[in-house]
C-alpha cells in the first residue's frame, strides 16, 4: 500500500508499473483519476487550492485502504493526492488497484474515492470570478460513500 500526498504532479503510467513490479498473479488493474473542472455550480473556476492536514491526512487515506482491503481481494493499492494550487486540467487524484479479478479491483477502487471525498482531511478553495470560496461537501459524495456502510 503507498499514499502520497504531494504538490508534483504524477505519471499514471509510471506509477502503474511500479504498482505491478512485473507481479504474474495480478489479473486486474482499476484506476481513476480526477482532474481540475473549470466549472463547478455554475461558476467557472480559474484555479483550486487544496490544504491538508499533514500527518493526519495521509493516516486517513491508509485507514481507507485498509478497509478496502479488507472488503475485497486486493494485492495492493495506491493513492496519490495533490496539494497546493492547481489550474483546470491539472490532476488532483490518482487511484489504482490491483488484484486477481476485475471485481474487486473495480468495487475497491469506487470504494477508495468515494471514501476520499468523503472522509479524508482535505479543503479546496476554489477561485472564481466572483473572487474565492471554500467548496462545501456534495450531498452526491455523501450518498456515494453511504452506499458502502455495511448494514
Amino acid at each position: 500500500m503507498t499514499v502520497r500526498v504531494q504538490m508534483e504532479d504524477f505519471d499514471i503510467s509510471r506509477e502503474i508499473a511500479q504498482l505491478r513490479r512485473d507481479n504474474p498473479r495480478i489479473g486486474a488493474i482499476a484506476s481513476f483519476i480526477g482532474v481540475v473542472r473549470d466549472l463547478n455550480d455554475g461558476d467557472s473556476v480559474a484555479e483550486m487550492t487544496l490544504e491538508h492536514y499533514p500527518g493526519m491526512t495521509e493516516k486517513s487515506v491508509e485507514d481507507i485502504i485498509t478497509e478496502a482491503r479488507g472488503r475485497w481481494q486486493v494485492m495492493d493499492a495506491l493513492a496519490i493526492h495533490r496539494v497546493g494550487t492547481l489550474k483546470p486540467l491539472d490532476q488532483i487524484v490518482l487511484v489504482v488497484v490491483t488484484s486477481a479479478h476485475r471485481g474487486d479491483a473495480f468495487a475497491a477502487c469506487e470504494f477508495i474515492m468515494d471514501y476520499l471525498k468523503t472522509r479524508a482531511p482535505f479543503w479546496k478553495k476554489e477561485q472564481t470570478q466572483k473572487g474565492p470560496r471554500w467548496v462545501d461537501a456534495r450531498a452526491a459524495d455523501d450518498a456515494a460513500a453511504e452506499r458502502w456502510q455495511v448494514k
